[in-house]
């Protein structure tokens, strides 16, 4: 009984496993490749875990160094990432009329991070209406734009590439040359269009499901409550320090922009590599915390800041850990904890590795490299092409455990239950 309660959690994480290595084996083949070169193992295993981890750091240029096939690939493998693979798996099975016994809900439970296991087949339904609304609305505005400079077939397909790359959080591009959006900073229909795909996919299906029903915004859950008020905190935060830290080189686009992509997108408006430190380290802030739970995004997660900082303050005043006339469990602030702890330590000691392996490059650019990789967020100060290969594949390990949660990887193979038996209390002095 015991290794049947976390099978579905090792079931998520082979999953995941499973369609980086096909993703890879797809993107080495020649048909996948626009040159005669091909696609070393190295740089498509990386590429394939960028894009279902939706990160969006490359090792070699999307729009120049695959072809359609390729790029066909690297959106599919976007979609399955956001979505999630076990959703993708229940879609397959509801299309073909079928149904799910207890186990198979508890894999979805375990999958979409769910508290309940009550009308999992509404919400997976949910959660595809969504995407796929989302994804036509987008594709459909941001072909204004691309119409402009690209054919109509190649407009059409780049609309299409973005607006999946944007909605997932996953800051691929395939305009050439690791341009990302610095040709179309000036766009400002462009730039306020993939902002609302990012924000709206960092969000969290059950929070727009719960927008969009109609409730009055008072009687929206907590969750809801805690992830919309932090995420406007967090945008407008960002974008005045971005624009106080970059001044004149920033105009207020430029700012908003990449403090909507910070969390966990990518996309990049301005050259990252030029940037001040002060405002590369705004940067790395955002895409330390990303995006909320149930999202397509990454980080630790809006909601686990949310609660370390209610409960660093009802310390400091000595009062109980309330927010919004609710109070917060001492179990959910021990998770924040947990997972603030181990996404420090993770980073701490993949950039250790990094750094020991590429000399030649700066910590500062190495560590923003490394954070971007745990937060699937995809912005680079422009050293990932030239790192080594274990380089890479140390960077490809850190987006997997950022992308399913350094705990989810840590407990895996846990089947023991906590023992009912422990040592008597003692204090020890903190602070």
């Amino acid at each position: 009984m015991k290794s049947k309660r976390l099978k579905p959690r090792r079931m998520v994480v082979l999953g995941f496993l499973c369609v980086i290595l096909l993703g890879t084996v797809l993107l080495m083949l020649p048909a996948a490749s626009a040159t005669d070169r091909g696609i070393s193992f190295v740089d498509s295993l990386f590429t394939s875990t960028s894009a279902v981890c939706v990160t969006g750091l490359v090792s070699v240029d999307a729009g120049t160094s695959f072809s359609l096939f390729g790029q066909v690939v690297l959106a599919a493998l976007i979609q399955i990432g956001g979505l999630g693979i076990t959703s993708i798996g229940v879609i397959v099975i509801l299309s073909a009329g079928g149904r799910f016994g207890i186990g198979k809900q508890r894999l979805i439970k375990e999958s979409l991070n769910l508290s309940s296991g009550k009308g999992l087949t509404a919400v997976v339904r949910a959660v595809l209406y969504v995407t796929v609304a989302f994804e036509l609305l987008g594709a459909v505005c941001s072909y204004i734009s691309f119409s402009k400079d690209f054919s109509t077939g190649d407009a059409i397909g780049v609309s299409l590439f973005h607006s999946i790359a944007a909605f997932n959080n996953a800051g691929f591009d395939v305009l050439g040359n690791f341009q990302s959006l610095t040709g179309y900073h000036s766009d400002v229909w462009l730039c306020l269009v993939t902002s609302g795909l990012i924000i709206f996919g960092g969000l969290g299906f059950f929070v727009i499901s719960e927008m969009v029903s109609g409730k009055s915004p008072r009687r929206w859950s907590l969750q809801t409550k805690v992830v919309l008020s932090t995420t406007l905190i967090l945008l407008a935060g960002g974008t005045v320090l971005l624009k106080f830290t970059e001044g004149s080189s920033f105009t207020w686009l430029d700012a908003f922009f990449q403090s909507v992509s910070a969390r966990t997108a990518g996309f990049a408006s301005v050259e990252i590599g030029a940037m001040s430190k002060a405002g590369l380290l705004v940067l790395m802030v955002l895409m330390f915390i990303g995006a909320s739970p149930g999202s397509t995004g990454g980080g630790v997660k809006t909601t686990t800041i949310f609660v370390l900082f209610q409960k660093a303050r009802s310390v400091i005043f000595n009062k109980h850990c309330t927010v919004f006339k609710r109070k917060i469990p001492e179990a959910v602030v021990m998770k924040a904890f947990t997972v603030f702890a181990m996404a420090v330590g993770v980073i701490i000691f993949s950039t250790f590795l990094v750094c020991v392996l590429e000399p030649e490059f700066t910590f500062q650019q190495i560590f923003f490299e490394i954070i971007s990789g745990y937060a699937t967020t995809g912005l680079s100060t422009g050293i990932t092409p030239s790192l080594c290969g274990a380089s890479k594949i140390i960077i490809s390990i850190t987006m997997f455990v950022g992308r399913l949660g350094p705990l989810t990887i840590a407990t895996i193979w846990l089947n023991r239950d906590a023992p009912a038996v422990t040592y008597s209390e003692e204090d020890v002095t903190i602070g």
